[in-house]
């Protein structure tokens, strides 16, 4: 304790709101398992869902990413959902950036400020994370129109009500009152009214005469016969108090004999400690020299490394531009290739069919049927011309026979 107070002395206030800054997402985390408790997520989140209940720093801490991005999107889809928003519910094999994308915008159509990248939320987990979930919390309980009052406190009870007594429990004090009681009852009920007694007459003198001996009073018990009884008597005199564990004087008991240790201890160890003190901070100042003489001699570097990074960003952009109209002219030169080809294969068919004979031939050929059943017609035709003149003929001669006769 020693030097964790000598260390924090030595700090800045900009150390004091590092601290701060580490250890909020866990009591946001707290706040935030309270609102969920409050929005029934173990009915209405967990069942339906079959997961485990959270942790009270379930997001606060990096344990599994994997599984806690998971319950993230799913816990953020669900609060959504119950702030009055249509949101899918996400699985497990979405993209990443897509469902984070979907989430912020949601978040951002709610009203609520979101001022980091989106890469923040990948790992599950985080005060990003754990913000993101309470301002989501927060809208779902304005839907419902919840609103937080002031605790009351119980009603304060006197200490003789408010303190039960434990008859397991035996106490010294509680037993000589007992005794003490007993006592005085006895002697009530020996003792006589003083009214009574005025009524007695000459009861004084009696009284009187009782209460003061005529000669000094000697006892008569055998002093071996008392010891012997006292022997006997004193085990069951004796007062056995249980020591029980709620007792505060046993915890009273554990905290100095603690305390002592701990003072035995710290005075060993405290010089130890300041000796180790004085060589953190001897260590902390060569680290902190080094790493200023590191940044003076790396700045220039470091500045070409940045530029460096700018132009190889333009080019890389300047590439994505070319590479896209480089495909496009491909795709461009497959279709004219094609159609090129198409092209050639019709001027092979031609050229084929204006070099062979074989048409020519079958002209030809059919020139020379023709002209034969051409010769074959008129033959035919000379033939019927012929018989038709000797019919012709033969009637002339049969119409003047007739006409003769």
């Amino acid at each position: 304790m020693l030097l964790r107070e000598q260390l924090s002395s030595r700090g800045s206030t900009a150390d004091d709101t590092a601290d701060h800054q580490t250890y909020l997402p866990f009591q946001i985390m707290e706040d935030l398992m309270d609102k969920l408790n409050v929005l029934n997520y173990d009915e209405e989140f967990l069942k339906d869902l079959k997961m485990r209940p959270l942790n009270k720093h379930y997001f606060a801490l990096q344990t599994n990413t994997g599984e806690q991005f998971f319950m993230f999107t799913s816990l953020s889809a669900w609060l959504i959902r119950k702030a009055g928003c249509k949101f899918e519910q996400p699985q497990e094999y979405d993209d990443p950036n897509s469902t984070i994308a979907s989430i912020l915008d949601a978040t951002r159509e709610f009203g609520i400020l979101v001022d980091f990248p989106p890469n923040k939320l990948k790992q599950g987990c985080g005060k990003h994370a754990v913000y993101i979930l309470n301002s989501l919390a927060d809208k779902a309980l304005e839907q419902l129109k919840f609103v937080w009052h002031k605790p009351k406190p119980p009603p304060e009870l006197d200490e003789d009500s408010s303190v039960v007594e434990d008859d397991s429990e035996l106490l010294l004090e509680r037993i000589e009152e007992d005794m003490a009681a007993e006592d005085s009852e006895d002697d009530e009920d020996n003792l006589l009214n003083i009214d009574d007694l005025q009524n007695i007459p000459n009861i004084s003198k009696v009284v009187i005469d009782v209460q003061k001996p005529e000669e000094i009073l000697e006892s008569n018990t055998n002093t071996e016969e008392w010891r012997l009884e006292l022997e006997h008597v004193l085990p069951l005199l004796k007062v056995t108090i249980k020591t029980d564990a709620r007792d505060w004087r046993s915890h009273l008991e554990q905290m100095k004999h603690h305390r002592g240790g701990m003072e035995e201890t710290l005075s060993s160890a405290k010089s130890q400690l300041e000796k180790l003190e004085r060589d953190i901070g001897g260590t902390m100042d060569k680290i902190q020299s080094r790493e200023k003489f590191l940044n003076s001699q790396l700045e220039n570097l470091l500045n070409q490394h940045r530029s460096m990074q700018d132009e190889l960003a333009k080019v890389t952009e300047h590439y994505k531009e070319v590479s896209g109209g480089v495909t496009e002219r491909q795709r461009l030169l497959i279709r004219i290739t094609d159609e090129l080809e198409l092209v050639k294969q019709e001027m092979d068919e031609r050229g084929s069919t204006m070099t062979d004979g074989s048409p020519l031939v079958n002209i030809k050929k059919a020139i020379a049927k023709i002209k034969s059943d051409i010769a074959e017609m008129d033959v035919r035709i000379g033939v019927l011309d012929h018989t038709i003149l000797q019919a012709r003929l033969k009637d002339k001669n049969m119409l003047n026979s007739q006409i003769s006769a």
